[in-house]
């Protein structure tokens, strides 16, 4: 029943900015730990950003200053802004969610429900 779809993805030069928007259904983002994981061609996916009760966040240090995560509880969604990309950035990015709400974690194995991913492209 929980369905979690990323959408936002695409290809923008580096230094451009995209937004990626996870939304939520059959669970609300309120009462979730929400997080965002990437995936480079021939790499395991990878901690990007997580945002638990309270609007606390954790970021990868890659992405540190650039990327923003946040929610919106009553649109019941979370939402990556990336700015200042860089092509190293590409990758597939996965929307993830907690069953813990109190979770910040930078561990796949925290998370309980994913989505299917969106691709995010960055050419120098």
């Amino acid at each position: 029943q929980v369905q979690l779809v990323e959408s936002g993805g695409g290809l923008v030069t580096a230094g451009g900015s995209l937004r990626l928007s996870c939304a939520a259904s059959g669970r609300p983002v309120s009462r979730s730990g929400m997080g965002w994981f990437r995936r480079a061609p021939g790499k395991e996916r990878e901690f990007v950003a997580t945002t638990g009760i309270g609007g606390s966040t954790l970021y990868a240090d890659s992405v540190k200053g650039r990327f923003t995560i946040s929610r919106d509880n009553a649109q019941n969604t979370v939402t990556l802004q990336m700015n200042s990309l860089k092509p190293e950035d590409t990758a597939v990015y996965y929307c993830a969610a907690a069953k813990d709400m109190y979770i910040l974690s930078r561990l796949s194995r925290a998370y309980d429900y994913w989505g299917q991913g969106t691709q995010v492209t960055v050419s120098s």
